[in-house]
Parts: C-alpha cells; structure tokens; sequence
C-alpha cells in the first residue's frame, strides 16, 4: 500500500500485479495505513487491515478454488484509468 498525498485519504495498492486506487475512509482514523501495509478490500473501499500471512492465504485460495483468473478480471475493472497523473508513478513503483 502506497499513501497518496492529498485531503482524502487515498492509496495506491497492487492486487494481483494490477495497480488500483482505494479509499482509506473505513480505516481507524489513529492509524489509517503505511507504505508496505496489507489492506482488505471491498469495491474500492479498504476495510480492514491484514497480516501479509493471511493475504497470501487468501490468495492461496483463490489459486486452489481456480478463481484468481475472475479475480483478476474483476481487479481490472478497477485499475487505473490511461492518463491518470499518477499512472506514471504508480509504473514506477514495486511492493504491495
């Protein structure tokens, strides 16, 4: 997770190799998230914060039930739009 400056509390996380913003609002306000962070989220929205332990078990998951392809797809759906100022940024950066 990557913090994006700004009012609104913004981030930059990677799900399955694709880049997306999510909206941080959910998160306790003491401590709405780092760089390097692992977020649980639904439609956009970061829920919850999670241990990298039980997000690779959760995609771990996926993989045996055969859904990372339809999660992927859907991911997709919510990725940065071309020519987003931050695009670029976001190409240039690596981690979760």
């Amino acid at each position: 997770m990557e913090l994006v400056p700004g009012e609104q509390p913004l981030a930059l996380v990677e799900v399955l190799g694709v880049r997306r913003r999510v909206d941080l609002g959910l998160l306790e306000e003491t401590d709405p998230g780092r760089l390097g962070d692992w977020v649980l989220i639904h439609v956009g929205f970061a829920m919850s914060k999670i241990s990298e332990h039980y997000a690779l078990e959760q995609i771990e998951l996926l993989e045996a039930l055969g859904e990372t392809e339809a999660a992927a797809l859907e991911v997709r759906g919510y990725g940065l739009e071309p020519g987003d100022t931050n695009l670029e940024k976001a190409q240039d950066r690596s981690g979760p």
